[in-house]
């Protein structure tokens, strides 16, 4: 069986676990699109008293925006519900069930829970991409391409962050607090990262890169991500997912299951 077809199953459990009680689903569903709305409210009270946020027009800002809402919606309906087990895992033993079972462990503990309602953030964020460059002029081939390509690079970039930091769970009791820490830099994702004091732009595009997240996409499809901007996002993306893979393998081999 091959993962793609694993992944459909998770989905198509999921939402039929979502599906069984409509008015729970509707309910956080229409939360999660109230709270990404705050975002666009948030951006739009600022240009009404400033014309440029970090050098970035409305328009612009509003691509870096959407993909924040789009992303947030991935952490909420896929990493957060996942990798926050993993601690609980540890403790109980519950893990020897994942280990067990053929498949690769991490990809287990990754993606077997979804928490369907937030895809409307997800559609909603793109939605705001989409209106935003239709106002813009919708971008050749080659940058939806290496658009593409970044956000991709952003997800790995940011799952590997905190999976990562999680499998510390191996050896601490309580990863929450770090992880907390990581979810309040994400916060600075909903603006570009240009708008900040250049030692937090470091901080955000070097330590936790988050600028990979949002400001980088949007820089490649309005055509201002340079080459070496590309190259970087990729060899960090590269590098987060391979230390994430040993460090949770390093982790596995010393890890005492409730079997002894």
């Amino acid at each position: 069986m091959t993962y793609a077809r694993v992944l459909l199953r998770f989905f198509k459990a999921n939402l039929m676990a979502a599906m069984e009680y409509r008015a729970d689903f509707l309910a956080n569903a229409l939360v999660a699109v109230a709270s990404s709305l705050w975002t666009l409210a948030a951006l739009q009270v600022f240009f009404m008293h400033r014309p440029r946020l970090g050098g970035w027009r409305y328009e612009e800002a509003l691509i870096v925006a959407g993909l924040f809402i789009a992303f947030e919606g991935v952490m909420a309906a896929l990493f957060r519900p996942n990798l926050e087990e993993i601690p609980e895992a540890v403790r109980q033993g519950t893990l020897d069930f994942i280990l067990l079972r053929p498949l690769d462990s991490q990809f287990l503990v990754s993606f077997q829970q979804m928490q369907i309602w937030h895809l409307t953030d997800i559609l909603l964020g793109l939605g705001v991409v989409a209106w935003a460059l239709s106002r813009l002029g919708w971008p050749s081939p080659d940058r939806l391409f290496l658009f593409g390509v970044m956000l991709i690079s952003g997800l790995v970039i940011f799952y590997s962050l905190l999976m990562i930091l999680i499998t510390l769970a191996f050896w601490f009791v309580e990863v929450g607090n770090i992880m907390e820490l990581i979810y309040t830099f994400f916060e600075a994702g909903r603006f570009p990262v240009t708008a900040f004091p250049t030692w937090v732009r470091i901080v955000l595009t070097f330590i936790v890169p988050i600028a990979f997240i949002t400001t980088v996409p949007a820089q490649a499809i309005l055509g201002w991500l340079r080459p070496e901007g590309v190259l970087t996002g990729l060899l960090i993306a590269a590098l987060l997912l391979a230390v994430s893979r040993s460090f949770w393998r390093y982790a596995l081999r010393h890890y005492t299951s409730a079997g002894g």
